[in-house]
């Protein structure tokens, strides 16, 4: 007898409190999120993207504020990217940098190196002293095919970047690095060689999350051009004047 197919239902969305701003001092954010029990395949969560939604472990979340719109979502059409003078510096002085796809789980090395960069590069930013449990539910999700990209300097681990793999794109998650080898500019390399995997697996995309140009942490990610914006009318070209 053959089995019937599984049941699937359409997602739940739910409004968050509004509670304090992560970006930016004295605002108020309120978040749309997916349901929580819902089980996410790399289809879903492929869809999702295209639609502004974030991920934070297992938390699918997407700013949803009545007065503000300053989290934009911001992905890069890898096939038209070009490289400014700076991050073709960064390219170059990391060609001796190796790279392996360790998979997605546990590694103490990964985790040693996460505690030495949050501690020292986001000291009182709410991640101060973090567990293992911690760690693994803010990177990991069940469902998403997540990767841990390492980073390898004369046989030293440089970075971690954490990726997920769409449908038709990669979506970088977060990257932490040794912030004893900051002037390398490990953030900006992990990002170009992203950029540089995505072409290669063929893919068209790669997703950065929020661009919020009053927050500096996060008011980076138009230096990456040509790159893509969500507005009300779907996906457009960031403009020179909108930089």
């Amino acid at each position: 007898m053959n089995k019937p197919p599984p049941q699937t239902y359409p997602l739940q969305y739910y409004l968050s409190p509004a509670q304090p701003c992560a970006y930016i001092p004295e605002r108020q954010a309120i978040m749309a999120t997916i349901d929580p029990h819902a089980t996410l395949d790399q289809n879903m969560y492929t869809q999702l993207a295209a639609l502004g939604f974030r991920r934070s472990g297992s938390h699918v979340y997407r700013p949803q504020c009545p007065d503000c719109r300053s989290c934009i979502p911001l992905r890069i059409p890898v096939a038209n990217f070009l490289p400014n003078r700076s991050q073709r510096r960064t390219w170059k002085r990391n060609q001796n940098v190796q790279v392996n796809d360790s998979g997605v789980g546990f590694d103490e090395r990964h985790f040693a190196l996460f505690q030495r960069y949050v501690n020292k590069q986001h000291r009182d930013g709410g991640m101060d002293n973090p567990e293992v449990s911690d760690y693994l539910s803010f990177l990991t999700s069940p469902g998403i095919d997540t990767r841990f990209l390492e980073f390898h300097l004369d046989g030293q681990l440089l970075a971690v970047a954490v990726t997920d793999h769409l449908d038709n794109g990669l979506s970088a998650v977060y990257t932490f690095y040794d912030p004893d080898m900051s002037q390398r500019s490990p953030g900006v390399f992990t990002l170009l060689w992203q950029i540089e995997h995505s072409r290669h697996l063929g893919l068209s995309w790669l997703y950065l999350g929020y661009w919020i140009t009053e927050c500096r942490k996060m008011g980076y990610k138009n230096q990456y051009t040509p790159c893509e914006i969500l507005t009300l009318d779907g996906w457009q070209g960031l403009t020179a004047a909108q930089i």
